[in-house]
């Protein structure tokens, strides 16, 4: 990370490559990282998912910029392809609050 980045700016401000609402594909020596998610079934994507959710706090807090931007990238590729196969998904009106 370089100095002249602001220090109160959020994670995603900070790491540069996130890019805002759309993540990146990057490669690593010719390679993609991490299976396309659009050619996950959904049980895999669901299991990605989890996986990522389970580590987050971790990475976000002992992680390398770089680990933390491929974090924030394959998060956002992962439910955006959640919320695409899940147009209507099921809203648990428990979560809901008052207006």
């Amino acid at each position: 990370m370089t100095e002249s980045v602001r220090r109160d700016a959020s994670p995603e401000q900070r790491v540069t490559e996130w890019d805002g609402d759309h993540a990146r594909t990057h490669e690593v020596d010719g390679e993609l990282l991490g299976v396309d998610p659009a050619e996950l079934a959904d049980e895999d994507l669901i299991r990605e998912m989890q996986s990522l959710h389970r580590t987050r706090l971790d990475t976000l807090r002992h992680a390398t910029d770089s680990a933390l931007a491929n974090h924030l990238r394959r998060t956002a590729e992962l439910e955006t392809e959640y919320l695409a196969r899940n147009p209507g998904r099921e809203v648990d009106p428990s979560r809901l609050r008052d207006a």
